[in-house]
């Protein structure tokens, strides 16, 4: 355990050699992309995110993603290869921009920074898509919130879902606006192209090929914004695929390639 701005953030390492953090996706929690770690391979560290996990609960005043990303921070006091997915790779991507001298090594798994797609038909079409799951939280309907929201970026259907995780997902969908201004407005230009210009360290972007089509949009303007910047893509793979079984290897090899300077 370790404490930031007030909360108590659960944290694990796992392996030894090169070392790697990795910030998993709003609603899951850090033993999610443990298979992914041991893949990878390395001495790997992983936090439940505030509100998740084993993690204290959100304390509803600290803006979220800064609240994370502050976590990630102090998970990293030397030079080290940041990986995150969805909107953990949100923070990985502020932290490498404000404390270039913690992050050697990027890695975006599907970053939902979806400010960077604005003014694009993917962006215009989320949006769209998006706005049932707001009006169900407006109304205070949390778990058709949680059912609306799982049934876009899940990976299961939610009538499959056990009942303990569903619980889970609907006690924490409030977690999801919790972070919405940071990726949709970006109001600190985090993903802006003089901001991006400015990234010195390889990064790479993985995606599925079967994820929402804003995504694609979002790669296609960070790798044209980001000086040393690849995006790969996933065959059958939808935004779950670091914590997909079916494709977590894939992922993985990805990660290795890049790190062995073969991206």
């Amino acid at each position: 355990m370790f404490t930031v701005s007030g909360h108590q953030v659960h944290s694990v390492t796992v392996g030894e050699g090169a070392r790697a953090v990795m910030i998993h996706c709003a609603l899951a929690r850090h033993d999610a992309l443990l298979p992914l770690a041991k893949e990878v391979g390395g001495q790997v560290t992983l936090f439940d995110m505030p509100g998740h996990g084993q993690s204290d609960a959100w304390d509803g005043q600290h803006e979220y993603q800064t609240l994370v990303t502050k976590a990630a921070a102090a998970c990293s006091d030397a030079p080290t290869h940041l990986i995150g997915h969805s909107f953990g790779a949100t923070a990985a991507l502020r932290l490498a921009v404000e404390r270039p001298d913690l992050v050697n090594r990027l890695t975006l798994i599907e970053p939902v920074y979806f400010a960077a797609a604005k003014g694009l038909p993917e962006h215009a079409a989320h949006a769209k898509a998006f706005r049932p799951f707001v009006a169900a939280m407006l109304m205070g309907e949390e778990a058709r919130a949680a059912d609306l929201f799982n049934a876009l970026w899940g990976n299961t259907a939610w009538a499959d879902i056990p009942a303990k995780n569903k619980t889970y997902l609907i006690d924490r969908i409030h977690l999801i606006v919790a972070g919405g201004a940071a990726i949709e407005e970006d109001a600190d230009n985090i993903t802006s192209a003089e901001t991006l210009a400015s990234l010195k360290m390889p990064v790479t972007l993985i995606r599925g090929s079967e994820t929402q089509p804003v995504i694609a949009a979002i790669h296609k303007r960070l790798a044209e914004r980001i000086p040393q910047a690849t995006d790969h893509v996933v065959a059958g793979a939808g935004h779950m695929l670091p914590i997909s079984p079916a494709h977590v290897s894939a992922v993985a090899a990805i990660i290795r390639a890049a790190d062995q300077g073969t991206d």
